[in-house]
């Protein structure tokens, strides 16, 4: 097999949450050029059929799913649903998370810090659970890809809601210590840890806060911010055979922000 074949997914299917905008659209499209099928689970129906018209573009199978995985329930209930269909997985990526608050720990209320880690660890840990367990359970392997943030290593500047860095360090340690368990069953477990991307959500965060987001920009050593494009390749390779020994990795992907 040559070195570019060992990045081929043909005949393997994706499970990725937040797969519609921002960097899990890239992700999505960057896999399915791989030749993976993908089933996308999302919020917004016009954006998850957009996407998967994209992926049916280039060739392969697309599916959707409408859930709201920050809600336990609903992102159980999409994980269930989505192994009644289609069986299993191969590949999971458990995308979605953001910040959404602003808010200093001195007046968080319970229940907006809770939502803040229902969004980003608990879907991840049920995903994991449910399609990541279903691959453990199959026997063949597979492949695990959790997207904290450089958030989870470092406490930002400037910016409340500390919920978002104490959940995304537990998606860090949640990946490692599943990869440990998992490691016999042949089924790896990953983190990418992404800095400042211009996402939707980002892009809109700097026309609010301007003086923050230039100040970010510039303590990047390469000079800007990342675009979602930059993540495709990555969760290629994280996806393939070609990291077929490499488990339980926090990828740093900032443009050496963490460096400094």
């Amino acid at each position: 097999m040559s070195v570019l074949d060992r990045f081929r997914l043909d005949g393997k299917r994706l499970f990725i949450t937040g797969g519609s905008r921002g960097l899990g659209r890239q992700m999505a499209l960057s896999i399915a050029e791989a030749g993976a099928d993908v089933t996308l689970v999302g919020r917004d129906q016009a954006s998850l059929e957009a996407t998967a018209a994209e992926i049916r573009d280039r060739g392969r199978e697309a599916c959707i799913l409408t859930a709201d995985v920050s809600i336990p329930a609903e992102c159980e209930s999409a994980c269930l649903r989505a192994l009644e269909l289609y069986g299993g997985f191969d590949i999971l990526i458990n995308n979605v998370g953001g910040r959404r608050i602003d808010i200093p720990t001195t007046e968080m209320p319970l229940d907006k810090w809770q939502s803040i880690i229902d969004l980003n660890l608990t879907s991840t840990f049920l995903c994991t659970k449910h399609i990541g367990g279903a691959m453990v359970k199959r026997g063949t392997g597979g492949r695990v890809i959790n997207v904290a943030s450089i958030s989870g290593m470092i406490a930002n500047r400037g910016i409340g809601g500390r919920s978002y860095e104490t959940s995304k360090a537990a998606v860090i340690h949640f990946t490692r210590a599943t990869a440990t368990d998992w490691a016999p069953h042949k089924v790896t477990v990953n983190a990418i840890c992404p800095g400042g991307f211009m996402t939707e959500p980002n892009v809109k965060w700097a026309e609010q806060n301007p003086d923050i987001i230039s100040t970010f920009r510039a303590q990047i050593p390469v000079g800007d911010f990342g675009q979602p494009e930059d993540m495709g390749p990555l969760a290629v390779y994280l996806a393939s055979d070609a990291s077929r020994y490499m488990t339980g990795a926090a990828l740093v992907i900032d443009g050496g922000y963490t460096l400094w």
